[in-house]
């Protein structure tokens, strides 16, 4: 009898475990996967890349949406699950970018062309859900081997017409977070708004 309720507490062990490792990762959903050999390494001649990766497993089952707003209208980046990354190509100069989750948040950017940028897709916990941050990672950042392993663990991720279709579904949500959070992120101090600055491209 000891044999068997040890074997049976072992399997039930092995399932939790395998949860807990699975769990850190979240599911591509609305995305497509993309493989390693033809991700985009550089931007094209005179445009900027940013790169939005998301290395935490925090909050999981919570998918990130990120988005460029252009003029006062939120264009579609991508959905960035946990341990997944997306890269975006765009003109050299200054831009806003948003994440959302259960809120709003935002950051800017200064570009110049021909560099590639990076950031992440930071989790905290919500009320009802996880809510989601954008960090700029500075250049004295990018030489670390923390970066390395981030860059390493997060799977790169690209937009299908499934994405599309996310989006005009949710277009009236996703507006609305836009004009409420948009307000509170800039009554705060400038210097406490998240920036990636020109020099923070490589």
């Amino acid at each position: 009898m000891l044999k068997i309720g040890t074997g049976i507490t072992s399997y039930f062990a092995m399932i939790l475990i395998t949860l807990l490792a699975s769990g850190c990762a979240g599911t591509v959903k609305n995305m497509s996967t993309v493989p390693q050999e033809k991700s985009v390494a550089s931007p094209a001649e005179g445009k900027a890349m940013v790169v939005f990766m998301r290395p935490s497993g925090l909050g999981f089952a919570i998918q990130s949406s990120v988005f460029e707003i252009v003029g006062d209208t939120p264009s579609l980046i991508g959905i960035v699950a946990a341990k997944k990354k997306v890269s975006y190509q765009l003109e050299p100069g200054k831009h806003l970018f948003m994440v959302i989750g259960e809120s709003a948040d935002f950051m800017s950017a200064e570009l110049e062309p021909n560099k590639t940028y990076y950031a992440l897709v930071t989790p905290r916990m919500g009320v009802w859900k996880a809510r989601f941050s954008l960090k700029p990672i500075h250049a004295d950042e990018l030489i670390s081997s923390e970066f390395e392993e981030w860059l390493k663990d997060c799977e790169w991720v690209e937009k299908s017409p499934a994405t599309d279709s996310w989006f005009a579904a949710n277009i009236a949500s996703i507006q609305s977070k836009h004009q409420e959070y948009f307000a509170k992120w800039m009554s705060k101090d400038e210097e406490k708004r998240p920036k990636l600055l020109p020099q923070d491209g490589k």
